[in-house]
């Protein structure tokens, strides 16, 4: 019942007419960055983030938003793969196998209603799996001392490149790049570190800056590089055509997808990826012969829809109660709700319940809102992706740009975007993931703290961070998580390049 009564409460936060108002936006915005190939949830949460800090918004308006720009993007991510074949992320991988035959048949405009019929019903499925879970897990995160938290940490960077992911190693390296920054600026005993004199950087990077020229900035200049020139093909979507024994049809493919997609996303590293590999895999077992999955079955639409939505809300779970991101995406969120001098973890549960429920209300409410958005305005949707990236690339500059020096009003702040920028570009250029970097800078000062505590409690002795069975159990599963990637992730990244004919992917 008092779960029942916070989520009353934050349905009074989310219907504000302002805060609704911003979850249209954003929804609207996430479903169109999600459809541009290759920007994906991640970049487009961090191209917005700017956004939020130029508008002025509240903590729970700006969390809102954002975190309806995420799931329009796990929505949008399926229009270019239905129409042109190209997913517009990793998880959209796997809906074109069934939805771009479709398309081809003349069933665009139905395929892409089934998705986002699935994806609404995956990432329903899996935010009432948040509603149920997040409390329980933030009470019993207060159970944890320093030296649980320490292993926690560890268990994060350990599960970060997941068993989807394609170079372990680059993973670590790309961790370890994200906890050196993250020692620049003064600590907590008044010794500098890696400041060079600067004063700027006597308070550390913000996060925030960092974010926005690893993923925004780097995203610009391989536009620049790889499709700076022209539009794209032109895109005809026929009539709608779907009835209520369509919906019937793969209402249960959308039921298990969601189901397992939540699974996915709340595990450490696991991402939307895997929930949309397994959400299809397992429809092609279910129904076996019957089904004609790789011809055109909506049923292999329904199933990798429903399991990528449902991850992305999954992955909500361990960023708002452990304050431990389960994507790339949460990270970018997890370090909006830093700047915003929120710290997630268990006590966020009492000491910003408005801000958590209202943004598990606001999911809700955006869930309904995309299904709205995604039916009938089908066909604007791909007018837009018609844009040429001459037109695209400065308005998404002047965001970025404007934001940024809103937040601190100085030109130093703008090259240090731009530094990053580069920084990430090269990153990128190496195959160096963006998204361990950034967890690192996020973590790096909790984890240090922790350990500091632990270590001063102990007088000296190492022997605490593993002295309970919970920081045991914590240590053993980062051991597993750095073994795994190289047991199971060749198996089962062969298995998705034999299902799917492309190359590997990556984890979101």
């Amino acid at each position: 019942m008092e779960t029942l009564g916070y989520l009353i409460d934050g349905f009074g936060v989310a219907l504000a007419p302002h805060n609704l108002m911003f979850a249209l936006m954003g929804a609207f915005l996430g479903t169109l960055i999600g459809a541009l190939p290759g920007l994906g949830p991640a970049n487009g949460v961090a191209i917005l983030i700017p956004l939020a800090f130029t508008l002025g918004l509240a903590p729970e308006t700006a969390l809102i938003m954002l975190t309806a720009v995420y799931a329009g993007a796990m929505y949008g991510g399926r229009i270019s793969s239905i129409l042109l074949n190209i997913p517009g992320d990793e998880p959209a991988m796997m809906t074109c196998l069934d939805g771009y035959p479709m398309a081809q048949q003349g069933k665009a405009a139905e395929a892409l209603a089934i998705s986002a019929v699935a994806s609404f019903i995956g990432s329903l499925v899996a935010t009432i799996g948040l509603i149920l879970l997040a409390p329980l897990l933030a009470d019993f995160a207060l159970t944890f001392g320093p030296a649980e938290y320490f292993a926690l940490f560890l268990l994060a960077f350990a599960t970060l490149g997941g068993i989807t992911g394609k170079n372990p190693m680059k993973t670590i390296v790309a961790a370890a790049i994200g906890l050196m920054i993250a020692t620049m600026g003064i600590d907590n005993t008044g010794v500098q570190r890696f400041t060079f004199g600067v004063l700027e950087l006597y308070e550390g990077v913000d996060f925030i800056i960092a974010i926005v020229g690893l993923f925004a900035i780097s995203e610009l200049l391989f536009f620049i590089e790889e499709r700076a020139g022209g539009g794209k093909e032109k895109m005809v979507v026929n009539k709608l055509k779907l009835s209520w024994a369509d919906i019937r049809h793969i209402l249960p493919s959308s039921l298990r997808g969601g189901v397992l997609g939540f699974i996915a996303g709340v595990l450490p590293g696991a991402g939307a990826s895997l929930g949309s590999f397994i959400g299809y895999t397992l429809e092609k077992k279910v129904v076996g012969k019957k089904g004609y999955f790789g011809q055109g079955d909506p049923r292999g639409v329904a199933g990798p829809e429903a399991g990528n939505n449902g991850a992305s809300s999954g992955a909500l779970v361990p960023m708002l109660t452990l304050g431990v991101p389960g994507s790339g995406t949460t990270a970018v969120l997890l370090a909006l709700l830093i700047s915003l001098n929120i710290t997630p973890g268990p006590l966020m549960f009492t000491q910003h319940a408005d801000v958590v429920w209202g943004v598990i209300a606001a999911l809700l409410i955006g869930n309904f809102l995309l299904l709205v958005l995604n039916i009938p305005l089908v066909g604007i949707f791909v007018k837009l992706l018609s844009v040429p990236p001459m037109y695209l690339l400065p308005v998404v500059t002047m965001i970025a740009f404007v934001g940024i020096y809103s937040i601190s009003n100085t030109t130093f702040d703008l090259y240090f975007m731009v530094a990053f920028g580069v920084g990430g570009y090269v990153l990128r250029k190496l195959e160096i993931p963006l998204v361990p970097v950034i967890l690192g800078l996020l973590l790096g000062p909790e984890m240090e703290k922790n350990l500091r505590h632990a270590m001063d409690i102990s007088d000296g002795d190492w022997t605490i961070l593993w002295d309970s069975g919970l920081a045991i159990g914590l240590w053993v599963f980062a051991g597993l998580g750095l073994i795994l990637p190289y047991v199971v992730g060749p198996i089962l990244r062969s298995r998705m390049k034999v299902t799917t004919g492309t190359g590997n992917p990556e984890g979101d």
